[in-house]
């Protein structure tokens, strides 16, 4: 019997050497209109072939044209960016949660997104996922400059408002891991182009006790962990191996050597992207983009431990041609 997807992508994170490297090409909302147009057809599913399959907790309710409110009261506005946005108002405007009252987990919603999940994609390799799993949904709350301000100015509230959202996410996650998913995700920026930043200190401090305890509950049920982190974090590294961390998402190249990342970490983390969404994607033709995707499987695909992917969701700026040539030189293993 041929190999399944799922199977593919478990080979790959045991760190053995799969048939064929897997992949998985997510599209913003303007990227997927755009090669929609270019190909002809809405369904891309049978053109992308993605191996994972990935949904997340929580949800958002359109409360004016383009405004968008998530389940912890923040509106999110998406008239210019209409995947995530940017948050309207800053909910605690001091470092009090002295008024504001923290959302319980919508489990039976979660619940049947994640069963529509598996009943729509039995192949895949499951995700599901914790998005603004830790720092920004702080932040969401806070502001940045108010929270990264708070970490030195304020510990105490920092630790009360952490304390809260982990509370959260362990709930979520003890419901997520009821149902046969492979893994779970965790999407939280940490870095930017230059390294952390909340720096390593308040990293350590702050976030790295409550993601432990994340990672801790996930692991013992025998699943994976998934983190999603863009930017320069590759310092992490020791820190994640040692929290158990399986698979490493985003994988910047244009931020960190992905050449020395995989000889140094990946006999313990897989990494997942590598194929850069800002300098090379929007910027080189197909030609191109499929040496980047042959060079990536050739060396970090060796002997397992890698996803190819871009280093996020393509974005607006990405030609179709050079979409399509991603997911053909992906295919073409």
């Amino acid at each position: 019997m041929p190999i399944t997807p799922r199977e593919r992508v478990r080979l790959a994170t045991g760190h053995r050497q799969p048939d064929v490297t897997p992949w998985q090409i997510d599209l913003t909302i303007d990227a997927r209109r755009n090669l929609a147009a270019h190909v002809g057809t809405d369904d891309l599913e049978p053109l992308l072939r993605n191996h994972l399959a990935i949904c997340e907790d929580g949800y958002f309710s359109e409360v004016r044209p383009g405004f968008w409110q998530d389940q912890f009261g923040i509106v999110w506005n998406r008239t210019i960016d209409q995947d995530i946005g940017n948050v309207e108002r800053y909910l605690l405007s001091e470092p009090t949660l002295a008024g504001y009252r923290f959302p319980e987990p919508d489990l039976a919603h979660n619940a049947a997104v994640v069963e529509a999940m598996l009943a729509a994609h039995p192949d895949c390799f499951r995700v599901a996922g914790v998005g603004f799993s830790m720092f920004e949904r702080a932040w969401t709350l806070r502001g940045m400059e108010n929270l990264l301000i708070d970490m030195v100015l304020n510990p105490g509230f920092v630790d009360a408002l952490m304390d809260r959202i982990l509370e959260y996410n362990l709930e979520v996650i003890d419901h997520l891991l009821g149902f046969d998913v492979d893994c779970i995700r965790f999407g939280d920026d940490w870095g930017q182009q230059r390294g952390l930043i909340m720096g390593p200190r308040h990293w350590r401090r702050f976030i790295k006790p409550r993601v432990a305890a994340m990672y801790s509950r996930v692991k013992a049920s025998g699943r994976q962990v998934m983190q999603h982190s863009c930017g320069a974090v590759q310092e992490l590294f020791p820190d994640l191996v040692e929290m158990g961390l399986d698979i490493f998402n985003t994988f910047q190249p244009e931020v960190m050597d992905v050449e020395w990342c995989k000889r140094e970490y990946g006999a313990h983390l897989t990494f997942y992207g590598g194929i850069s969404t800002q300098q090379v994607l929007p910027r080189v033709a197909p030609a191109e983009v499929r040496a980047v995707v042959r060079q990536m499987i050739d060396t970090i695909g060796r002997e397992g431990g890698y996803i190819v992917a871009p280093t996020h969701a393509i974005p607006r700026d990405v030609p179709a041609e050079n979409i399509l040539a991603l997911i053909e030189e992906a295919q073409a293993q």
